[in-house]
């Protein structure tokens, strides 16, 4: 089949269950679409659990059952994808964020995980492991996917990439000063490759700063755009360039607004000296 997408049972539960779902499927001779039909979801959806990038809801574990006559297994197992580190949305904007030729990304209050050491994204991840918001296990998944993200953006055409992040991401100490100051030579040495541009939005801004919540918007290879958006617990993939648009112009405007990137990277500099 073309376009088929390996899958890896090991990568997570819900990658389990893509592949249990998808081998109970092949098995029948049934496309996606024809299961789809059977369970009441479209295909793309089918192909969306399949591959991990949406979790099964408890609805649809229990359809697939029954359209497998499979009891409550898909259910049982189900419960376990479902308990996944990652907000709706996040899995499937990771893969076409591997495929996109410029990401434009908003953060605030930590350094977003593309510019992230390996000791600044640890500290943050076992931060949620002792509040108890995720488990280890879960925490490896994400320092896992940190990685793979990283190593993405050395891919070739290289990816351009527009880097906005509020004050609040520099100033707030995470991981103890060693670590910290790691972390700002990393974002100075980012700002220098010929694909990226880092800027800093600063606390002055106040009511013109064009986000409150971290965004992410992709241009894809086919000059199409996404975007992504999430809050502290839900995540949200939008392709209907109806709301995209205005997303696009206010990072734009958010662009202009910023410090410019040889005044951002002065002030990380000064920070790093403890000079500000």
């Amino acid at each position: 089949m073309v376009n088929r997408k390996e899958l890896d049972p090991d990568e997570s539960p819900a990658a389990r269950f893509g592949q249990r779902l998808r081998t109970l499927r092949d098995e029948r001779g049934w496309t996606q679409d024809e299961l789809g039909a059977r369970m009441g979801c479209t295909g793309t959806h089918i192909s969306a659990v399949e591959t991990g990038r949406r979790p099964p809801t408890q609805r649809f574990a229990a359809s697939a059952d029954r359209v497998f006559g499979t009891g409550d297994k898909l259910e049982r197992q189900g419960q376990a994808a479902r308990h996944t580190p990652w907000l709706e949305g996040f899995p499937e904007f990771v893969d076409h964020e591997a495929q996109a030729m410029e990401i434009r990304l908003f953060e605030l209050g930590i350094v977003p995980g593309l510019l992230q050491t390996p000791e600044y994204a640890e500290a943050i991840t076992m931060g949620a492991v002792r509040r108890g918001a995720i488990t280890e296990h879960q925490a490896e998944e994400r320092l896992k996917s940190v990685t793979r993200r990283q190593a993405s953006l050395e891919r070739v055409p290289t990816p351009l990439v527009y880097a906005v992040i509020d004050e609040s991401c520099i100033r707030r100490v995470v991981g103890g000063p060693r670590v910290m100051t790691a972390q700002l030579d990393r974002l100075i040495e980012f700002a220098e490759r010929p694909s990226t541009v880092l800027q800093v939005a600063p606390y002055g801004l106040g009511e013109r700063r064009a986000f409150d919540l971290p965004v992410t918007l992709l241009t894809l290879p086919d000059r199409s755009h996404l975007a992504y958006a999430e809050s502290a617990h839900q995540g949200r993939l939008e392709r209907d360039m109806r709301f995209v648009q205005p997303m696009l112009t206010a990072y734009h405007h958010l662009q202009i607004e910023a410090d410019s990137q040889a005044a951002s990277v002065a002030t990380i500099q000064q920070l790093r000296k403890g000079s500000l």
